[in-house]
């Protein structure tokens, strides 16, 4: 079984989106986390047509988690999931 992906679909110059990194983060202090990937939603056609301005969006091996504001209370039930 391949190791969780822990992806962070954010947008340049995005409050919500530094947010979220910074609470992703702080959170990881604490839990701990599979290498983060960002993904900038503006530099990939496909991600601009599947999130647009629906950022910051952090997945887990392709689900999403949560969007605008990061739950790590989420993140941890589907990390034990994993």
């Amino acid at each position: 079984m391949s190791a969780p992906a822990l992806k962070l679909v954010y947008r340049r110059d995005c409050l919500l989106c530094d947010e979220m990194l910074a609470a992703l983060r702080e959170f990881g202090e604490r839990v701990a986390l599979p290498p983060l990937e960002q993904l900038d939603v503006d530099s990939d056609p496909e991600l601009q047509r599947l999130y647009g301005l629906q950022v910051p969006v952090l997945l887990l091996d392709g689900a999403v988690v949560c969007r605008f504001r990061f739950n790590g209370a989420a993140l941890e039930q589907r990390l034990t999931r994993a």
